[in-house]
Formats: structure tokens, C-alpha cells, sequence
């Protein structure tokens, strides 16, 4: 199975135009990503999880990018990023393969075969987005987005999701996902493009035998204060879900369908999650507009 490295990059803000500066590098290198998405909001927060890393020091994410390998970015591209975070997954063959063109009728697909949007005006909301339901807040900014911004707003949207499951629960998250597949995600264009086994975060392999023999023991943790602490756990897997817009998103969280399915199955396996609502459109306008395209944030 290929290994794939996600690298999440925040770019130095001293460098002028730092996301086009860093796009003209990475053509003129002999990088060649799989993906590379301009990184617009978290949809959900880890709440155990590299949080340390990934929520500390406030830190702005730039750009999501992909690499159909291990090798670390080269030193004209290291020079442009102030932080960064990565991960690495096995990635099945058949994903990866032809995975350009395979894209690029995701991102750029025949009008006729992207389902039709929700003529509901009336969205029912929830307090939180954290269970991958529409808080109410999240609705008032895809109106904005949708509103304030160019091709992002109305064009195809690559959610980065990274998974821990609760022990013995992954084979009810494949419930979801076999769901997600063939009715509840795909009737609103959901495609899980890349999906991988994570293997190593920042370069430290991950110890899974480790994790899975602590989780069936029950092993804790005691804290400063006394009380007892579950093990945070590791990451499982990644996963990059493309949709035709943030409005089709929109539309598959205010499902019926998808919400039995997601609270049934989805909720209950996960030990912790997070999702970052990527634009590959983002880039590619960016670069044809000379960095004056993009999202009014």
C-alpha cells in the first residue's frame, strides 16, 4: 500500500503574498502533490488528539498538501513555512491511481451530473457542528462564504478528516462509511477520494499494538489534580471527502438519512475527530488570479 504524507502549513506572514510565493516555488520544484488546497475553517475540533499542535498558539493553516510519498519538503519550500504538521497514511493503489484526472472531474465536473441543491430555505440547526450536525453558527457562515467569496464559495469543497475509533467500535464506522458511499453522502456528491492508515504523525511511527493493548486494559492516566485521565490515544486514519460545494455539505447535515446513520453509527465509534474544510478551487483561482482570488475571511 503507497504511503501518502499530508503536510498542513502555516507560511511565514513576513514573506509578501506568502500563499502565492509558496505556490510559484512549488512549481518550479520538483515536488509534485497529489493536492494542494487552501485551507478555509475547521468543521470540527480535536478534542484529545494533536490538539497541542494543531489548536496551539492560535495558529492560521494555510495550505493542505499531499504527497504521494515520505520525503520531507525541500529547503526552498521549508524556508517559506513558519509551522507545520504532518501525517502519514497507507493509501490503496486503485485511489491513487490516475488520481489527477480523476480530480479534476470532481473539481471541475459536468453540470448535469451534480446533484441538485435543497430548495429548503429553512435550516434546522443545532448548537454545535461538533457531532457533524449544522450548528447554527456554521449555517450563518456558509450563507457569508457562499455570498462574499468567488468560485470558493460555489465550488467543490475537500473536507480533511482525520479518525481515532473507540476500541473494538472501527467495523460500526465502516457501517457509515459503506453508507456514506452508496446513499447518504454520494446522493449530495460525497466522494471519500483519498482514504489512508495512518502509520506516523511527524515522523514518529504510530504504535498501534501499544494503543490497542492500553485501551483493552483500561489504561488511564493520573493526573496533577488527582483525577483519572483516559490515554488520548493515537490517530487511526485520514480521509480527504470531496463535495460539489459547501452548500451540498450543507444540505447532507441537514439530512434525516445522513443524521440516523451518522448518530447510530459514526458517533458512537469515534474516540475523537476533527474535519478542515479545504478549497482546491481556492488554489487554482489564486494562481490564475494572481493572489487577488480567494476568500474574504
Amino acid at each position: 500500500m503507497p504511503l501518502c504524507t499530508l503536510h498542513l502549513l502555516a507560511l511565514h506572514g513576513t514573506t509578501p503574498n506568502p500563499l502565492l510565493t509558496f505556490l510559484s516555488t512549488l512549481k518550479s520544484s520538483n515536488v509534485s502533490p497529489l493536492v494542494i488546497s487552501r485551507v478555509i475553517r475547521w468543521i470540527i475540533l480535536p478534542s484529545q488528539i494533536s490538539t497541542e499542535h494543531l489548536l496551539a498558539q492560535n495558529i492560521h493553516w494555510d495550505l493542505l498538501l499531499i504527497l504521494p510519498n515520505t520525503r520531507p519538503l525541500p529547503s526552498e519550500l521549508q524556508k517559506l513555512v513558519q509551522h507545520q504538521w504532518n501525517i502519514t497514511a497507507g493509501v490503496p493503489s486503485r485511489l491513487i491511481q490516475d488520481f489527477s484526472s480523476k480530480n479534476n472531474a470532481l473539481l471541475h465536473p459536468n453540470a448535469s451530473s451534480v446533484p441538485a441543491l435543497s430548495t429548503q430555505s429553512a435550516k434546522r440547526t443545532t448548537q454545535s457542528s461538533q457531532d457533524l450536525e449544522l450548528s447554527d453558527e456554521l449555517n450563518q457562515w456558509i450563507d457569508a462564504f457562499v455570498q462574499h467569496t468567488a468560485k470558493e464559495g460555489t465550488g467543490a469543497v475537500s473536507m480533511f478528516n482525520l479518525l481515532s475509533f473507540n476500541p473494538g467500535m472501527k467495523d460500526e464506522y465502516l457501517k457509515y462509511g459503506k453508507a456514506f458511499a452508496e446513499s447518504i453522502g454520494s446522493r449530495h456528491g460525497g466522494n471519500a477520494k483519498i482514504v489512508g492508515n495512518v502509520v506516523a504523525v511527524n515522523g514518529k511511527q504510530k504504535h498501534k499494538q501499544q494503543e490497542e493493548q492500553s485501551a483493552a486494559a483500561g489504561i488511564a492516566q493520573l493526573s496533577t489534580d488527582g483525577q483519572v485521565r483516559a490515554e488520548p490515544g493515537e490517530w487511526d486514519e485520514i480521509s480527504l471527502a470531496h463535495y460539489p460545494s459547501i452548500c451540498h455539505f450543507r444540505d447532507m447535515l441537514t439530512s434525516e438519512a445522513y443524521q440516523a446513520v451518522n448518530k447510530r453509527h459514526r458517533v458512537p465509534s469515534l474516540r475523537d475527530t476533527c474535519i478542515l474544510m479545504t478549497s482546491e478551487v481556492g488554489v487554482e483561482e489564486m494562481v490564475v488570479g494572481g493572489g487577488k482570488g480567494g476568500a474574504k475571511l
